[in-house]
This record gives C-alpha cells, structure tokens and sequence, in this order.
C-alpha cells in the first residue's frame, strides 16, 4: 500500500515495535498527562455525557474487569502487558495474586518501584517478557489471565491465545478488554478516505497488527479454535465513550494544526483519540469485555509438550 510504503522510507519512525511506540514523548507524556500514567478506558453508565473525575471511571473499569474474572481470593492471575502495574496493584487489594509482563523495560522499572511503594510485593510481581512466549510459566498453573487493550500489539494473535490456554489451570478463566472493528468488505462505501487512512496510520504506528485483524467476531473464532470454551462478550462501546469523547475534544484544535503540516506520523496519540470518536458514532468500531474459559477436559489432559506443538504449529 502507497501508506506502508511512504513509512517504510521514515526508517526514524518508531512505529515497528511497541517499544518504540510507548517510548514516544507523546505517550510517555500524554498517559502520565491525561491517565495519569494508566493506559485503558474508564467505564461509564450508558448514556454519561460527563467524564470526570477520570480516576474513578479508571478504577470502575477495573472493577468490571475483576468482577469478569470471577476468581477467588488468593487466586493467581497474569497480567499480560502490565504497564507500570496500576490494574495489577488494583486487583492485588481485591485479594488475588497478580503476576504482571510488559515489553517496555521502563514499564516494568517503574511498576518495581510502585509496588514496593505501596508494599505489595507479597502479591504483585512484574518482568520484562513477551506474551507470546510465556516459558517461565508452567502449564495449567494460573486461575486468571487477563488483557488490558494490549493484545492488539501482538504479531500473532493465535499463538499469545495458545500460551493463554496452556498456563491456566482447567476452569481458568480468560478476560479480554480490546478493540474491534467492523471488516474492511463491510465498511460503508462513502466512509471518508481520511478515516480509513487514520485507521492504517494508527495501526501502523501504534505497532497494532493484530488491531487491524480484529474485526467483529473474530476475537471468539480465535478463541474458540485454539480450544477456550463458554466464551461471551460484553459490548462495552456506549460505556467507554464519554472517555472518547473527552480525547476527542482534548485534541481536535492539536490536531488541526498537526493534519494541516504533515505530522500526523508523530502525534499517533492525538489522531487516534480524535478519529476513534468519529468511527463510534458511525457504527464502525468498538470496544468489547471477551471472556473465555480453558475446558476441563481438553489441553489439561495433554501432557503439555502437544500444547507446544500446537502454538508452533
């Protein structure tokens, strides 16, 4: 595509990793800004115009999240691209023991440094590691797994669910809070070029291949086919928007000024927070609760080295 390849000659771009991305001024900035250092939705009431305070939307997004979880005190959950730990330190206070991987070194230097802040060390941990290759975990070890809006970084979306499945215990419970959209063949024939080139923009620069896959329902044929079963998703799209909104007129003058010189490359924060608005209210993108969970008789009766060769194969 002409996109893809204008980007392949801004070889400075730092839109090929996701450490490049959450390395940006504009993100480091811009989360610690806005979220104050958080990187995902609050949740609002359906039908709430008003978004603040911001925190307390934070907080009861990560309430549902839990009560998705459904787990019990003491439980061992994953936290599959922590950040600096905020959700993981949250649901640590609720009782369950959160272990939590990110990509970006200075995530986890800070997360560190928060935890033994708060003194949760007893129940919160957090390392450098990639969810698609979850070795340091043994098999049919944890009761929860969770995604915060950061499997969309993945390169391989199959192989992260198949790592998923093979470290939950039988009955574990997987919890999945991301983006969908509707598929490219369904778009509406008269959507303007510029919401479909933002759409590529942020994908690319925002290091989200697996965004662009997600398309309406593909998250449940993935899961189902790597073997997750009683899957169910919560449309949480009217519940997120007062939150868009706010990004929406956060950004809209900036991002006049940043369309008008060319530099939307650089501030991919800023148009994907206007644009996403836009693509709401027109029905063509969403935000959604996935939850799953590993049977108790399927993988768990493997002898692990199978489960191996399925997320290889």
């Amino acid at each position: 595509m002409a996109l893809e390849k204008t980007y392949e000659r801004m070889p400075w771009l730092p839109y090929k990793s996701v450490e490049g991305y959450f390395g940006t001024w504009e993100s480091r900035i811009g989360y610690r800004l806005v979220l104050g250092g958080t990187r995902h939705h609050g949740y609002y009431k359906a039908g709430t115009k008003w978004p603040f305070p911001i925190n307390a939307a934070l907080r009861r997004m990560e309430d549902y999240l839990y009560d998705r979880l459904g787990l019990p005190e003491g439980a061992d959950v994953l936290d599959a691209g922590c950040g600096v730990c905020h959700v993981a330190l949250y649901l640590a206070r609720k009782g369950v023991r959160v272990q939590g991987i990110d990509l970006v070194e200075n995530h986890i230097h800070w997360a560190l440094q928060e935890i033994k802040a708060q003194g949760m060390e007893d129940l919160v941990s957090a390392r450098v590691a990639d969810y698609h290759h979850l070795d340091h975990i043994p098999d049919n070890s944890l009761d929860g797994v969770f995604t915060m809006e950061t499997f969309v970084h993945a390169h391989d979306g199959k192989r992260v669910l198949n790592e998923f499945l093979r470290i939950l215990k039988p009955g574990g419970t997987l919890v999945m809070h991301e983006y969908w959209h509707v598929d490219f063949p369904d778009l509406p024939t008269d959507l303007p070029k510029d919401l479909r080139d933002s759409a590529e923009r942020v994908n690319k620069l925002g290091a989200m291949p697996t965004n662009e896959l997600l398309a309406k329902g593909v998250m449940q044929t993935w899961m189902k086919d790597q073997g997750f079963t009683d899957i169910d998703e919560a449309d949480l799209t009217q519940n997120i928007r007062p939150m868009v909104l706010f990004f929406r007129v956060l950004g809209y003058i900036p991002y006049l000024i940043i369309r008008f010189l060319g530099l939307q490359a650089w501030f991919v924060n800023t148009e994907a927070g206007v644009q996403a608005y836009r693509g709401i209210q027109l029905g063509i993108c969403g935000y959604s609760s996935y939850r799953a969970k590993k049977p108790l008789k399927n993988v768990a009766a493997e002898d692990g080295n199978e489960a191996r060769l399925r997320r290889t194969g």
